[in-house]
């Protein structure tokens, strides 16, 4: 049985790293110190939240019944693209008004964690 949020989750893992390597073998030299922190936050919080998509998938695959574990999945990768995404474009673009993305990005992380929360709190069988 195919899983898209183990997929997807593994795909934003694997970008993760692909961009984590980037920024530390050709960004370095090209962007300032302060911009670099600025993409490796993007990065950081891209592979912690990859990870929670992946838990969330898994869960969803042994409770499929329950949506929360999809919503919480879906929030994770939107607020992947929405906040890491955002930094990432700060840091290469320097033009702070992309910085006004990142907090969407931040309330979908949010409302993520709420939905494993529930889940957790309730009963299931």
């Amino acid at each position: 049985m195919a899983n898209p949020l183990i997929t997807m989750a593994a795909v934003n893992g694997l970008l993760a790293v692909m961009l984590g390597a980037f920024m530390s073998h050709s960004l370095e030299r090209t962007i300032t110190t302060e911009l670099l922190t600025v993409f490796q936050t993007g990065v950081s919080y891209h592979m912690y939240h990859s990870l929670a998509a992946l838990a969330a998938g898994i869960l969803s695959h042994i409770f499929p019944k329950v949506r929360l574990l999809k919503f919480s999945a879906y929030s994770f990768l939107l607020g992947i693209i929405f906040f890491s995404g955002s930094l990432y474009l700060l840091a290469l673009t320097e033009l702070p008004m992309i910085g006004l993305i990142t907090p969407i990005g931040g309330a979908f992380f949010i409302f993520g964690w709420i939905m494993l929360c529930i889940f957790g709190a309730k009963k299931h069988l």
